[in-house]
């Protein structure tokens, strides 16, 4: 099972998240997958900019965790994702958190995600859809339990 968390806060955020799960749900590999709710959040990064609206997919695929990579990464730009400032507005961002238990570093992919545990709104939507997988439910309460992220989320109905 592999933990993905998405984002948007340029133009219309909702449908940009609406599309990248479409797309993640209608892509051959996939098997099943879970979404989160969709929550508000604040930016980080010091970048004045909007509001985040984030969710997060359990999903079952059979791609390795690079196809899986090159598969966000086609989604993003689908969606006209540009990397001019770090930590910028942006139309889409797809993150992958969680492979499997693997641990992944290489120049492309680091999974767990680095920041995943300094960030709220990364780790409240996975806890949501992890009941059924102890290992990531037990990981991510603890990052929450030790997170110095504050910041409040607000989550949709």
């Amino acid at each position: 099972m592999a933990y993905l968390s998405l984002g948007s806060n340029v133009g219309n955020r909702r449908k940009h998240l609406l599309y990248a799960l479409a797309q993640l749900r209608a892509d051959h590999a996939t098997v099943s997958m879970k979404t989160a709710h969709f929550y508000i959040t604040e930016p980080v990064g010091g970048v004045v900019q909007d509001n985040f609206l984030n969710t997060a997919v359990a999903i079952d695929t059979k791609r390795s965790a690079e196809s899986l990579l090159t598969l966000i990464h086609q989604i993003e730009q689908a969606q006209h994702r540009h990397r001019f400032i770090h930590w910028g507005p942006r139309t889409m961002d797809l993150d992958i958190i969680f492979y499997g238990d693997e641990h992944i570093n290489t120049t492309t992919l680091t999974v767990p995600h680095p920041e995943a545990p300094n960030r709220r709104f990364v780790l409240e939507p996975i806890l949501e859809i992890s009941g059924d997988d102890r290992a990531i439910q037990r990981q991510v309460s603890d990052w929450l339990a030790e997170t110095d992220d504050h910041q409040q989320i607000n989550k949709l109905s």
